[in-house]
């Protein structure tokens, strides 16, 4: 069972989520990066190339878009509780309202659907790249 009070598993449920996102979210972002790098080789020369600035913003970026669905919880969209067999908390999935459906959902297709369909994009795009250029290279 939980051995800790409900303000204690809120915590541990918020960080974990928060966490979780931001990982999911750095790979998404990261993948991304690459494939613009590797299938657009203009992409970053307007700013000089990727620089400490960019590499601040995407970060800031991946940071609050995680602190957004991670918080969520907190105001009342969704709710953190304990899991089903009570040894840690995180997301009550069950949804008990209209609202926590809604927030499930959302997390579903912005937190999970959207980054695995961009890193899935992203990474094909790169072998596609890789592959055309391979065939070009031949030619030559």
């Amino acid at each position: 069972r939980w051995l800790f009070d409900q303000a204690v598993c809120t915590l541990y449920a918020f960080c974990g989520v928060l966490f979780g996102l931001c990982s999911l979210t750095s790979l998404t972002v990261l993948s991304t990066v690459c494939c613009l790098k590797v299938c657009y080789p203009a992409y970053g020369r307007c700013w000089d190339g990727f620089s400490r600035s960019h590499a601040a913003v995407l970060l800031l970026g991946v940071w609050a878009y995680a602190l957004a669905f991670a918080t969520a919880p907190l105001a009342r969209w969704g709710s953190y509780g304990p899991e089903p067999y009570g040894t840690a908390c995180c997301i009550t999935w069950e949804a008990s309202s209209r609202e926590a459906t809604l927030y499930i959902l959302a997390l579903f297709i912005f937190c999970y659907l959207l980054p695995c369909l961009l890193i899935l994009v992203s990474y094909a795009l790169i072998l596609w790249t890789v592959r055309v250029s391979r065939r070009a290279v031949r030619q030559h």
